[in-house]
């Protein structure tokens, strides 16, 4: 504790004189953009040519420079569409300068104009506040990410965030449980490690249930390891997902759109946003959805209400107050999962080997679980001056799940055929509180740039958990079941099994807190060359876990680790705004829970597991922002991976936990997106992952976890939109997936179990007016049958369809 007071006082005294140390007489420079009826344009670029330093507008259409020295400059506005405006201004010391632009369109017209752009809308807009928390373009910023806009998402029919996911390169589903204690969610691998959506607008926010597609503006896969800036709680040592939402505006519109499909989809969705206040100092937005949809199996389906209203308050010119939440209601069946075995050779180790009716589901469909979760947030902005921008952020979620759980385990046969049906009734609660401080501010030193960040963050995250034991329901035949046992299964026959059990149910409670402070600085050694210099300090402490069975704290379940997690980066624009060359070194780090060991004296208390991440790339912006490029090489490697091994005292072999496991994963990485004439928009992906475990136990050395998922993934996607024209807003696109083997599950003792490689085709057309649009999306063209899970079977979607009507005004 006495070092987190120590580094916390430095990086505070570290801000009071860096804010000192700003206070020049070096000026500001500002202005907004509107449209012709004088409505304020959002998102537009704004460049300063002879510095070449870059921002983008805000709601309120503003943009802002600060610390400018005395010139004469040439600002640049671009807006994406339209030809871009330039404007010259001459700056004087200690006097703060306004360049301001209105375009030619007006608010219905610019509409418009986004309609014929539509397929490239933010496609390319890969700035971003969150990956770095400070204001970096694409090509200043030396790590990888990918963006995706709403734009994109509605132009697929997207209704499920994993289809819209496989835009994104280097991601795949790996497996769902939605609505199951403890770990319900969607996980994807992401550079080899599992990973979930974990934050929304950059503060953790989760479910239970999954993501619901209504409220997201975009999203933001941000790769390799994230500790230093986001801590180990919502990241994976691949890397995180973080989901912008939808901003209140202060122009009146919104959008009502039903999309009905395959399997008896259904959904509703509506989106209202505009001024409160007639000075429209207070504005606000709504989304809302209503969905169901049921499985392709013979049992399963899934239903969701969702609800997210958010205000935005300009207090004053310096403040601004946002408050915001997410209700989310769902209940669905279990989707089908069959675990293999992990205790002995497989007999069938391929899917088709088995020779199972995939159209089974194995489940029945009253046996569902329901999982509510409500997540409520905040951010208040304040303008502190020169510059320096005070940022409190705070957020609450809980997350319930309530019913019957149920899945299938391979058995011992000599087929691998037998599959036992098991039981579980979960009532289990967890919650989540955030609160984050952050002071951004840019000021020189010397003569150089520095944009610095520095945070305080606590963390609580607490579960409740009643559920019973996992109860044995019965054994059927997986390849030739009989009728009459395989439809015994109900909610009234499982509750019975589990109420005869006489095995001890799970009641616990748990709270750990983690408290964390970072400060990350980019420093512009010389105009092309940045560097960027990053540590976090992490202390996690375990409240432990009290069984309510035993009466008791669970043994080993209160414990205290500290973790130090730094974050280099550097970046050179070979040709500036256009090409970059970039390296970083990034760590991840986990919280290991002690063990009691078998035998007296050996050591059952861990270390924090680490993960060390090189990388190195280059950064493509070319033909006026209409095309990006991002080529990497990564190599990250873990450590203090704990294992089982045998110790021998008093003559006898015990099993003990040791902390000398490694991982090493390392790949490459490329995307492109452009739009390289007017409406045609083309994006592609592809990854190669090279993962292998090492001194982990000689049932698994040297092997590829099932964790880290299939080695190479490849996407593609390929749109047009008529520009001009009486056919203006009809287009169609066309794009997929492509995805090599996958080995679920591998080692010594078991063999090895492999998902085949597949390919999936989509394709889509539409007609997008300015108050309605029309569309028609197939999914899996092909009809190919394949399959996701790590150590277990989750077949996934066949072919299918889905077509969308929407309302603007």
């Amino acid at each position: 504790m006495n070092n987190i007071l120590r580094l916390t006082v430095t990086i505070c005294c570290l801000f009071f004189f860096c804010m000192n140390v700003q206070a020049q007489t070096n000026p500001s420079l500002y202005g907004k953009i509107l449209t012709s009826d004088g409505q304020p344009v959002t998102d537009v670029a704004v460049v300063i040519l002879e510095t070449r330093q870059q921002t983008v507008t805000a709601n309120d259409g503003s943009y802002r420079f600060d610390h400018v020295r005395s010139g004469t400059y040439t600002i640049k506005a671009s807006v994406l569409g339209l030809p871009a405006m330039k404007k010259m201004i001459t700056v004087t010391t200690g006097v703060s300068s306004t360049v301001d632009f209105t375009l030619s369109e007006s608010a219905v017209g610019l509409r418009e104009v986004e309609v014929v752009t539509r397929t490239l809308g933010k496609e390319l807009n890969k700035e971003s506040k969150t990956v770095a928390k400070l204001p970096l373009r694409y090509l200043e910023n030396p790590q990888v990410y990918t963006t995706l806009s709403d734009k994109l998402l509605t132009e697929q029919i997207i209704t499920d965030l994993s289809d819209g996911l496989k835009n994104a390169p280097g991601i795949v589903k790996m497996q769902g449980s939605i609505g199951r204690s403890g770990d319900g969610a969607v996980y994807y691998n992401l550079r080899g490690f599992p990973t979930r959506v974990s934050m929304v607008d950059g503060i953790p926010g989760q479910t239970n249930g999954e993501i619901d597609m209504a409220n997201i503006q975009s999203v933001e896969i941000i790769k390799g390891p994230s500790g230093t800036l986001f801590g180990s709680a919502v990241t994976s040592f691949g890397g995180l997902i973080n989901v912008e939402t939808k901003k209140p505006l202060d122009t009146l519109g919104g959008e009502i759109s039903y999309t009905g499909g395959s399997y008896d989809l259904n959904r509703i969705t509506a989106d209202i946003y505009g001024p409160i206040s007639k000075n429209k100092k207070l504005t606000g937005r709504v989304n809302a959805a209503y969905h169901t949809r049921n499985s392709f199996q013979d049992a399963g389906f899934r239903k969701s209400f969702f609800l997210a209203p958010v205000i935005a308050y300009q207090f004053n010119e310096r403040t601004n107050i946002t408050l915001g939440a997410e209700f989310y209601s769902y209940e669905g069946t279990n989707p089908s999962i069959i675990f293999l075995n992990r205790v002995r050779k497989f007999s069938a180790t391929s899917p088709e080997q088995l020779n199972f009716d995939w159209a089974r589901s194995y489940t029945s469909n009253d046996i569902t679980l329901k999982a509510p979760s409500t997540n409520v947030h905040g951010r208040i902005d304040h303008k502190l001056g020169r510059g320096w921008v005070s940022s409190t952020n705070f957020s609450r979620n809980i997350r319930k799940t309530d019913g019957m759980y149920q899945y299938e385990f391979v058995r011992d046969s000599a087929k691998d055929d037998l599959l036992e049906r098991n039981v579980q009734l979960q009532n289990a609660t967890a919650a989540t509180t955030s609160i984050q401080q952050n002071f951004t501010g840019e000021f020189r030193i010397g003569g150089l740039r520095n944009r610095l960040i520095v945070g305080l963050d606590y963390l609580n995250q607490s579960s409740n958990v009643n559920n019973s034991a996992i109860v044995k329901y019965d054994s059927i035949s997986g390849s030739n079941p009989d009728g009459k046992k395989y439809a015994m299964l109900s909610l009234a026959s499982a509750t019975n099994k589990i109420a005869l059990s006489k095995a001890d149910p799970t009641k616990t409670y748990n709270s750990n807190n983690v408290y964390g402070v970072y400060a990350s600085d980019v420093i512009n050694i010389t105009d092309n060359l940045l560097a960027m210099l990053s540590l976090r300090l992490d202390y996690f402490a375990s409240n432990g876990t009290q069984d309510y069975v035993t009466g008791k704290i669970t043994k080993d379940s209160r414990y205290y680790q500290t973790a130090f997690s730094p974050k280099f980066g550097l970046v050179y624009q070979v040709i500036p705004g256009k090409v970059s060359v970039f390296g970083n070194y990034m760590n991840g780090f986990s919280n290991v829970q002690p063990v009691t060991q078998p035998v007296p004296g050996v050591n059952g208390n861990f270390k924090p597991q680490h993960a060390n991440q090189a990388e190195g790339g280059v950064k493509l912006d070319l033909l006026d922002n209409r095309l990006t490029f991002t080529a990497s090489y990564y190599d990250i490697q873990v450590e203090n991976i704990t294992r089982s091994d045998k110790y021998k005292y008093n003559g006898t072999d015990y099993t003990i936990t040791v902390q000398d496991g490694t991982q090493r994963s390392k790949g490459v990485e490329l995307e492109l997106m452009a739009a390289p004439v007017k409406g045609l928009n083309i994006m592609a992906g592809y990854s190669h992952n090279n993962s292998k475990l090492n001194t982990s136990g000689k049932d698994v050395d040297g092997t590829r976890p099932a964790s880290a998922g299939p080695a190479d993934i490849a996407n593609a996607w390929i749109s047009y939109t008529i520009p001009a024209g009486k056919l203006r807003g009809f287009g169609a696109g066309v794009g997929g997936n492509k995805v090599s083997e996958h080995v679920t599950a591998n080692s010594t003792v078991t063999g090895k179990f492999t998902f085949p490689a597949y390919t999936l085709l989509n394709a889509t057309a539409f007609y997008d007016a300015r108050q309605f649009r029309v569309g028609l999306k197939l999914d899996n063209i092909t009809n190919a049958e394949y399959y996701v899970g790590q150590g277990v079977i989750s077949p996934q979607m066949p072919f299918n369809f889905s077509a969308n009507v929407s309302l603007k005004f």
